[in-house]
């Protein structure tokens, strides 16, 4: 069933509403009906170039209203002012800025690879200033723009009547430029857009005339001629630029051009080249961000020595400094590497096409046929015409005496014109020529001339003829302007075209080197490199670590490189991810960054801390109470920014260590009072993230366990003391027994050395740093600690402040080579 039209029944009505102007109408259909012309009428005569001609309507405007105010390339220039108010009044009744906006465009060399106005006065500026206004600045043509409006006066192109039918516009120019190719266009329309790269010249022209060659040319040879674009900022390109040229679609990626130079005891990065479209000035700004907010900490100073068109922006470096990551990170995360999403869609014959690479080569062919045939017809024509004239006045010569007599009793012009077509068999138009003859025209030198032009203009013709007689001849003259064209015109490539650009990883970013971890017992973190401690004898008082508020202390310290994965596991139970270079780098006396603002923690400390390399083999939890658990490191390989639960424990118990651990090896726990206690891995087995786990040791009243470690053979274990004492005792004296016993004597605590804080498995060759409970760090060789028994109490490691202890001790990668403080 139809639906039901509301059309009003009333004839009186009807007719009251046709006096006012309304028509009815279903508002379904006028509305679809409404919105397709407006789309249509943006798509064709607003937002898309023609792939004849490579212009816009406004931009086809601009040139055709300048080429009439005589502003041609040897003529002097004229106030925009006065170009934008004959293209309004004439032909383009639109705003005067989006007038003005396209013909300063066309003169940005910026903004075209090859720009087709002259301007004169301030055009803007890469920084995106704006342009001075209309009525300072001043314009002509460029010689390339006359190349584009060649011939159109031979009724080469069709002219359509102005917007109130006054004057006449071209629909399109003769187009002798292949300027879409070479100059590109980018336009929003309704329901599509178009995103055309500019390209070289020279390689287009190249191009063009192989394809009139070989018209079979695949798209692939072509490209070897066409590689790519060829941006007016230069820099360097990369993209599938097979499926850009075959499908009309693709990415390129784009990329400024970097120096690296050396200034004193300093390097720095200059950019020379910034990607098409890239406002300077933002990026600039965009660059001094990233250091404001510590995300480009190698960069030292920076400032912009850019000057008459040259871009020179010189990033000083740090000492030190690797340039490599730098450039990379500017690459990674600023606009100095950028993207063209290219979309080559063009007005083919006034209807809007997907084109690839062929057929705009052979849409611009086509075109210049049609202009070249119009042309030579249009001059085979005039040539015709003047023959004809010339020898009706040949004629007259030969018979000069007798037509002065008759014109002389002629009546009138009417009848000495008739006399003339009737007696001499001329033409109404050689007739006409003979009576607007001079008498200077008379003499012998005249006569002279006239044969010779009759035989001049015979040989036009005939080569005009011979132009037309062949499509083969159109092509040749077509190759041949091209090959004129890329003489006056071509120039090198720009942009360099490279094979790939791989998407950048870890190692492109972040320079690899050994760094400390520090957390301190109050949850901040910060990173230093490893050569920051030099390596102290035995007894030593260490060096200040951080400046910590009163009541905190470092409790973890951990070595690992920058690539590495840092796995912060909390006393709750629970593991969060970071890469160690996101960790923010301090000075030694800084206090760090609050882990709360890096990991969403949530009533929660951190317990231990492990860099892992490969999400292999296996972990060993230990809790306060004794117990323990085995779990695949693999089930962690997949970082969540809100932690994920790897141990669920009761109120009265907490995580206090985690290690890594292979099928072999065998495990240790090493409780406060002075106990340890060493079994087989075997006898845990693996278990799921949600488990509690299994009994590792049975505790004696008041204690509790401060210490996993996996031990390996040929080593020791280094155990030390809140008040600074320690010893080294070899693993084989630590005799092995089942999971859950009590275990054996691992350090004889006393009054005199406090409670033990941590042992860890070491051997001869590894450093340690221990960390104080006031923020004091010593790095020393283990050289300097002997090895001893089970049952003794050790020897001073660490020389204590009064009211100072040990809060932690790590051991460091042996450095002799290092740098000494």
């Amino acid at each position: 069933m139809e639906e039901e039209k509301i059309i009003p029944e009333n004839n009186e009505i009807k007719k009251d509403e046709l006096e006012k102007g309304i028509v009815g109408a279903e508002i379904t259909e006028e509305m679809e009906r409404s919105y397709i012309d407006y789309a249509m009428s943006v798509i064709v005569a607003r937002a898309l170039p023609s792939v004849e001609d490579g212009l816009k309507p406004v931009h086809r405007r601009i040139l055709y209203s300048m080429i009439g105010l005589g502003l041609k390339p040897n003529s002097q220039t004229k106030k925009s002012a006065r170009i934008i108010g004959d293209t309004m009044g004439k032909f383009h009744p639109h705003g005067d800025m989006a007038i003005y906006d396209a013909l300063v465009r066309m003169a940005q060399d910026f903004s075209l690879r090859y720009p087709l106005v002259f301007g004169q006065g301030n055009f803007g500026s890469i920084d995106n200033d704006p342009p001075a206004a209309s009525r300072y600045t001043e314009a002509k043509l460029m010689p390339m723009a006359m190349e584009l409006l060649e011939d159109i006066d031979k009724e080469t192109v069709k002219f359509l009547p102005n917007f109130d039918n006054s004057l006449k516009e071209p629909e399109i120019l003769p187009g002798k430029l292949p300027n879409l190719l070479i100059n590109g266009a980018s336009g929003i329309a309704v329901g599509m857009a178009t995103n055309i790269p500019p390209h070289n010249l020279t390689e287009v022209c190249d191009g063009i005339i192989k394809y009139i060659e070989n018209p079979e040319i695949t798209i692939d040879k072509l490209i070897r001629i066409i590689p790519g674009p060829d941006f007016p900022t230069g820099g360097s390109a990369n993209g599938n630029m097979e499926e850009i040229y075959k499908t009309g679609k693709g990415r390129v990626v784009i990329r400024g051009k970097t120096l690296i130079e050396e200034k004193k005891s300093r390097q720095q990065i200059v950019i020379t080249e910034i990607p098409y479209q890239v406002n300077k000035a933002d990026l600039v700004t965009q660059i001094a961000k990233l250091v404001q907010d510590k995300k480009l900490t190698s960069i030292f100073d920076m400032r912009d020595e850019s000057s008459k068109g040259k871009i020179r922006i010189v990033i000083e470096l740090k000492r030190g400094t690797n340039p490599k990551f730098t450039i990379n990170r500017l690459y990674k995360y600023t606009r100095l590497q950028d993207r063209f999403d290219v979309n080559l869609i063009g007005l083919v014959k006034g209807k809007p096409q997907v084109l690839n690479l062929k057929k705009m080569i052979f849409e611009y062919v086509r075109h210049r046929k049609e202009v070249i045939e119009k042309r030579t017809k249009f001059e085979l024509k005039k040539a015709q015409e003047r023959l004809e004239i010339v020898k009706g006045l040949i004629i007259a010569q030969r018979n000069i005496d007798k037509i002065i007599e008759l014109i002389k009793k002629a009546g009138n012009v009417t009848e000495a014109k008739e006399k003339l077509i009737k007696d001499y068999s001329l033409s109404i138009k050689q007739a006409e020529a003979i009576l607007d003859i001079k008498l200077s025209s008379l003499t012998r030198l005249e006569q002279e001339k006239l044969k010779k032009e009759e035989t001049e203009l015979k040989a036009v013709i005939q080569e005009l003829e011979k132009i037309l007689s062949s499509e083969k001849n159109i092509l040749d003259l077509i190759r041949k302007e091209l090959l004129e064209i890329r003489r006056k015109y071509g120039d090198t490539r720009r942009t360099q075209i490279l094979q790939r650009i791989q998407e950048f990883e870890e190692k492109d970013l972040v320079q690899k080197k050994d760094v400390v971890i520090s957390i301190t017992e109050r949850g901040y973190v910060k990173r230093q490199e490893l050569k920051t401690y030099r390596e102290q004898k035995r007894g030593g008082r260490g060096i200040i670590g951080s400046d910590l508020t009163t009541g905190d202390f470092v409790k973890d310290l951990i070595t690992c490189s920058t690539h590495d994965y840092l796995l912060f596991f909390t006393s709750k139970g629970r593991v969060y991810w970071l890469k160690a270079y996101d960790i923010p780098e301090t000075t030694r006396y800084g206090k760090g960054k609050a882990l709360i603002n890096l990991l969403n923690l949530k009533d929660e400390r951190i317990a231990s801390i492990l860099n892992i390399k490969k999400f292999e083999e296996h972990l060993m939890f230990a809790t306060k109470n004794g117990q323990i658990k085995k779990l695949s490191l693999e089930s962690l390989s997949k970082p969540r920014s809100t932690g994920v639960r790897v141990m669920n424990l009761p109120s009265d118990d907490e995580l206090i260590d985690v290690q890594p651990i292979k099928t072999e090896q065998e495990i240790m726990l090493i409780t406060a009072k002075g106990q340890a206690i060493r079994f087989r891995n075997k006898e845990v087995r693996e278990m799921g993230k949600a488990a509690y786990g299994v009994t590792g040791v049975k505790l004696n009243s008041g204690d509790s366990v401060v210490s996993l470690e996996i031990p390996e053979k040929e080593i020791s274990v280094l155990t030390i003391t809140e008040k600074g004492y320690g010893k080294r005792t070899k693993i084989d004296d630590y005799r092995l027994t089942g999971r859950a016993g009590k275990g054996v004597i691992n350090l004889k605590v006393t009054e005199k050395t406090g409670r033990v804080v941590k042992s860890i498995s070491v051997k001869p060759a590894d450093s340690i740093m221990i960390t104080t409970s006031k923020g004091m760090i010593i790095r020393t060789s283990l050289k300097q600690i002997r090895v001893m028994g089970r049952v003794t109490q050790g020897v001073r490691i660490v020389k204590l402040q009064q009211g100072d202890k040990v809060a932690d001790i790590s051991k460091t990668p042996t450095d002799s080579g290092e740098e000494s403080f």
